[in-house]
């Protein structure tokens, strides 16, 4: 059971140990949405489509369908569990720009409902606990 805070729909600060975890395209190129947000105000790197960047990680969504997306969302709960210091904010990748839904994107994150450092949205957690 989920049992801490939910990502708030705007984040516009991050503690020293919290990560902006937001959806990207596998080139980097972070123009919109919450890509555009992580490149402005914590440290995503122009070019840089997977992985952690400064404060933010970044989870490729625009590649293809679900399959395709699955991969890297397991690399990021690997990550974060190496990491329980950090406290992860995992936006609603994939549910913007990319056009997929919480129904479709949220059961990727279902390892997560576990890791007390990782912050889901409350539409996630609501899809994943229906």
């Amino acid at each position: 059971m989920y049992n801490r805070e939910f990502t708030p729909e705007r984040i516009s600060r991050l503690g020293d140990n919290e990560i902006f975890v937001f959806g990207s395209n596998l080139a980097g190129m972070h123009g919109g949405g919450a890509a555009r947000l992580a490149c402005q105000r914590f440290g995503a790197v122009w070019g840089q489509g997977v992985g952690l960047q400064g404060q933010s990680y970044a989870i490729p969504t625009m590649q293809g369908g679900v399959g395709t997306i699955r991969p890297y969302v397991d690399e990021f709960v690997e990550f974060a569990k190496k990491r329980p210091a950090l406290k992860f904010w995992v936006t609603r990748i994939g549910c913007g720009i990319a056009g997929f839904t919480p129904d479709e994107i949220a059961p990727l994150f279902r390892s997560a409902l576990e890791l007390e450092n990782v912050m889901l949205p409350q539409d996630f957690v609501e899809v994943l606990e229906g």
